[in-house]
């Protein structure tokens, strides 16, 4: 079978805003209730402190892709620092996060849009959200990342419509009743442990930074692109993030005007514009889930790509690139057929599978860049022992925190599929006696 090669025809901005696109800049609102209840009403200082702390896990990324310009992200990374065996592990592991993002997206539409137009059956959403995703992502990867950016800029326009009106509702009298307003960030009662606990929650909105780092072999320049994608990706989440929670706690000081803090975005929506604007913020809210979506379908096929290309799962299907269209065909049909799950999944099962994938990828890509540090001797300077000790350790006890947090059936379904992947490894390398094969990727340039 005649197969192609990755084209590198993206630039830095398709993949920052596929990475903005995949973390979903909408996704503020849904989280805003509970954790406004649980910090007292300081939303956007929580953010500060997630921020903070996702950026250095971001800097792992950005070191190692510098190292390891494939596009394997975690698994690549695992695999020549540590270990083959762990490497495929941590890849295995990693699957959970990109594979059922899809899914979770294609529930968060049928959600959506079954409230919206009840006497449509909810299984045609699934349906047609998989089948877009599947075709857009088969035939060309920068009209991919062309249509991911038309839908992040809508988000972004809602955000920014969003913010109007409420700057003319605060000027009206509403929530804190004046515009340059330090109280969302900073009040008397504020307590750092709630804080945390805030910011424990709103890290898992940053998912998505990492996953650019699969498009590196479709990128120019990918040791240098990359790693600036990666950061501003974070960077521009985080600001989103923070702004659009200022505005929204302007608006709402507390959570009292909720019937339900925990469902509290189309209410947002519906106080501050009226029932006009809760329909244009929905439209806002499913291109999030179209753009997570796209960019989630678009990287899990890379990575297993790279997997099938290494021989650790049949290459003929999974390390196929076409031709003519050059993406890895069989990838993307294969990712929207195991997307179809959504139609039997549960919301809360699918997140739940979503936190334990990302958390291990970020734990040992992490544990990589002090791995390679220590092999290296990078260290013995001051800037060295900065940015490839210190900072790489802070990243590791921000996602240990995050690890202490995440809920019990995260971990047993975790659990349960790294033990599969275990067993699949123990057959491949019959008991450990063999090593995995491996792709040398300088050779292939």
């Amino acid at each position: 079978m005649q197969t192609g090669n990755l084209k590198r025809s993206l630039n830095l901005w398709h993949i920052v805003l596929l990475g903005v696109g995949y973390m979903t800049p909408m996704v503020v609102f849904d989280t805003f209730g509970i954790v406004s209840e649980k910090t007292g009403g300081h939303v956007p200082t929580a953010y500060i402190i997630a921020l903070l702390a996702m950026l250095f896990t971001a800097a792992s990324y950005g070191k190692m892709v510098k190292i390891y310009p494939q596009a394997g992200s975690s698994y690549t990374y695992t695999q020549k620092t540590i270990s083959p065996h762990l490497g495929f592990l941590v890849g295995w592991s990693s699957l959970l996060d990109y594979l059922f993002l899809p899914m979770v997206n294609g529930i968060l539409t049928k959600i959506y849009l079954t409230a919206l137009f009840p006497e449509v059956y909810p299984w045609i959403w699934v349906v047609a959200f998989v089948l877009l995703m599947t075709v857009i992502n088969l035939f060309n990867v920068n009209f991919a990342a062309n249509f991911n950016s038309f839908l992040v800029f809508f988000q972004m326009l809602v955000i920014v419509i969003f913010g109007v009106l409420v700057v003319k509702g605060v000027m009206g009298g509403e929530g804190t009743g004046e515009v340059l307003s330090v109280q969302p960030f900073i009040g008397p009662h504020m307590e750092v442990s709630t804080l945390i606990t805030g910011a424990t929650i709103l890290c898992f909105s940053f998912l998505g930074f990492d996953a650019v780092t699969t498009l590196s072999e479709e990128t120019p320049n990918p040791s240098k692109t990359v790693p600036r994608a990666i950061f501003l990706t974070a960077l521009i989440g985080g600001v989103l993030f923070v702004t659009a929670s200022f505005f929204t706690q302007l608006f709402f000081p507390d959570v009292s005007r909720f019937s339900d803090p925990e469902a509290a975005s189309p209410e947002i929506a519906l106080f501050v514009g009226g029932k006009l604007f809760q329909a244009f913020f929905l439209a806002g809210t499913l291109c999030g889930t179209l753009a997570s979506g796209l960019a989630s379908h678009a990287s899990v096929s890379r990575l297993l790509y790279v997997m099938g290309r290494d021989q650790m799962i049949p290459k003929k299907l999974f390390g196929f690139v076409h031709p003519k269209y050059n993406t890895p065909f069989f990838n993307v049909i294969f990712v929207g057929s195991i997307s179809l799950v959504a139609l039997f999944l549960d919301l809360v099962t699918a997140t739940s599978l979503i936190n334990f994938g990302a958390l291990i990828a970020f734990t040992f890509v992490n544990i990589c860049v002090i791995v390679h540090s220590i092999r290296n001797k990078s260290f013995r300077t001051i800037r060295g022992f900065l940015s490839t000790i210190l900072s790489p350790v802070l990243g590791a006890a921000s996602v240990f925190i995050l690890w202490l947090n995440l809920e019990m059936s995260s971990l047993i379904l975790g659990i349960v599929w790294a033990v599969i992947g275990i067993g699949y490894l123990l057959y491949r390398t019959k008991w450990f006696t063999e090593s995995p094969p491996l792709f040398h990727f300088e050779k292939a340039q």
